[in-house]
């Protein structure tokens, strides 16, 4: 039973891969994964490099099925939705950054920011009206019309913190997303990224190998040997 005040719930979650090899064992990446995700918290998890953190983010949003257990986000079972209501819902209610901010290359920040919030079933000028006033809250109103070729890198990241945010999802599923900056602006965009998620009453998920970037979160998970271990 999911608790109210839960936005996310992992029980008993297990994932695998196939083998490489023909005749192989599959290869299996989590195991047993309990997880809870309460309204306006943060939850880092850290892990080695090929630890599986990637996959958890992946299947706690439905981007990859679970081979066993339940993954319950706002009452919804996403394991028994179809793949089209698991769409709109990723659409409507989750936003996403990743290290690499994916910007589409022939549109500029704000069409970048527009997009998502049209697909969402927002009217063009209100989906723009959006656009516009999330890309002042992260610093880029003069850049609302350049292409992502004319931005650095850390404004791509904003671009992408304003675009998950455009539809005011209830949980951003961060994956390293300040994994491909310097230090100047990855601790830019961490500031910016917990601001904005403590102003909006917004969940965080983030997936990380940079301890004092998680240490910022809520609660701090450690992913090894396929389980998860809280971290102190």
């Amino acid at each position: 039973m999911m608790k109210s005040d839960e936005v996310l719930m992992l029980k008993h979650v297990s994932k695998s891969f196939p083998a490489t090899l023909r005749g192989g064992e599959p290869i299996q990446i989590l195991q047993q994964i309990d997880l809870a995700l309460l309204r306006s918290e943060s939850l880092a998890i850290t892990g080695r490099s090929g630890s599986g953190k990637s996959t958890l983010l992946q299947v706690s949003a439905g981007l990859l099925g679970a081979d066993s257990g339940e993954i319950v986000f706002e009452g919804k079972n996403l394991t028994m939705l179809s793949d089209d209501k698991l769409s709109a819902l990723r659409s409507q209610r989750m936003g996403f950054i990743f290290q690499s901010s994916l910007l589409l290359n022939d549109f500029t920040a704000l069409e970048n920011v527009q997009i998502p919030a049209m697909i969402a079933g927002k009217r063009e000028r209100q989906a723009r009206q959006l656009a516009l006033d999330m890309l002042e809250l992260v610093g880029l109103g003069d850049r609302l019309h350049h292409g992502s070729d004319q931005l650095s890198g850390g404004e791509r990241q904003r671009v992408a913190i304003a675009r998950a945010l455009v539809n005011e999802p209830s949980v951003i599923f961060a994956d390293e997303p300040t994994g491909s900056l310097d230090e100047r602006n990855a601790a830019l965009v961490e500031d910016l990224l917990f601001s904005l998620v403590h102003d909006r009453q917004v969940s965080l998920l983030l997936i990380t190998h940079n301890n004092l970037f998680a240490s910022r979160c809520d609660h701090v998970y450690r992913l090894h040997n396929r389980v998860l271990e809280v971290k102190e």
